[in-house]
């Protein structure tokens, strides 16, 4: 029997999830009880495969190498899944999690279909009613989990998982990076264009031994930042900059606009969107985490124009399809 120890009093429904099915958590050998078909994902940390249970059931099989993960970590992803996955824009789950003498693994609902980053033509995107359809959708999973106090810290087009290529119906994945709200981050490793500027601050640079900016709150801002750059791209084909620091001149150029938008222009690659996009993506890009609105607000601004019908820099959008993005 597997036991994380005692659950303290007063502690939360996922950490006593976790707890319960450390104890219940059992050995089994992947091929005696699957039928592996293919691999239908992989990331840094585990695959994603797609089998059949013996009973023919279609499902996703997350493993997650135990050379690499810790128990705890496992538990967490796999309990917080499994506590958010009756919501309509979440993949579901099976309630079936077991260990084999090389991973760990639960099973999750099958999406038939591919995830929002294979959708998306460089330097082009995809329509814009399209991209409010997801807009929508990814806004209400987040709204809900942070109802319930997390925040999934890993917002991005290969997180997004479509039922049809319309994005009628979308599904956020992948909850790995998960924390509860208040979590401290001491530092991190590296960045994406997907992390707030709070959080670019927390990067541990070669050579040092720490960072020198205070501990970081994990707070639902994270998530809001992230989902901005999320349209961008979608809106675009390509990333609005590398990372939130001042030596990326694309996020420094963004940055001087939205301390003084009076004063400087519009950056470049920005100009194709239409004022209310704009004020849109300044509330959700907020430089400071304090200022940043809730993803939810996002549904406010879904019936207005995104993208100019005839964009300063000579480009074209007819009837929400963008055919050409150069920045």
């Amino acid at each position: 029997m597997i036991t994380l120890g005692s659950v303290p009093e007063g502690s939360s429904p996922i950490e006593e999830l976790m707890e319960l099915t450390a104890q219940s958590l059992c050995q089994l050998n992947i091929k005696e009880h699957f039928n592996v078909i293919k691999e239908i994902g992989r990331g840094k940390y585990g695959r994603v495969l797609l089998v059949t249970h013996r009973c023919r059931t279609p499902m996703a099989l997350k493993v997650l190498p135990k050379a690499s993960t810790k128990l705890k970590g496992f538990l967490r992803e796999y309990c917080i899944s499994l506590h958010l996955s009756h919501h309509p824009c979440i993949v579901g789950l099976f309630g079936i999690a077991f260990q084999s003498d090389e991973h760990y693994g639960f099973a999750q609902e099958l999406v038939v279909g591919r995830d929002l980053f294979a959708v998306i033509q460089p330097r082009v995107g995809i329509p814009e009613s399209a991209v409010k359809r997801c807009a929508v959708q990814v806004a209400s999973a987040l709204e809900f989990i942070h109802q319930l106090g997390l925040v999934h810290r890993d917002i991005k087009p290969e997180n997004v998982l479509l039922l049809d290529t319309h994005c009628q119906r979308v599904k956020l994945a992948d909850f790995g990076l998960t924390q509860k709200q208040g979590t401290l981050i001491q530092y991190i490793t590296g960045t994406l264009p997907y992390m707030a500027p709070e959080l670019c601050a927390m990067v541990l640079e070669e050579g040092q031994d720490e960072v020198k900016a205070p501990p970081l709150s994990v707070q639902p801002s994270l998530d809001t930042f992230a989902f901005g750059v999320l349209l961008f791209c979608i809106l675009t084909g390509f990333f609005p900059w590398e990372h939130c620091m001042n030596t990326d001149d694309f996020y420094q150029e963004f940055s001087d606009w939205q301390q003084n938008p009076e004063k400087s222009p519009v950056p470049s690659q920005w100009k194709r969107f239409t004022p209310a996009c704009m004020e849109m993506f300044g509330r959700l890009l907020a430089l400071d985490a304090n200022e940043r609105c809730l993803v939810e607000e996002v549904k406010g601004f879904v019936g207005k124009e995104w993208v100019r019908s005839k964009r300063l820099n000579g480009l074209v959008e007819d009837s929400g399809k963008i055919s050409a993005c150069q920045s």
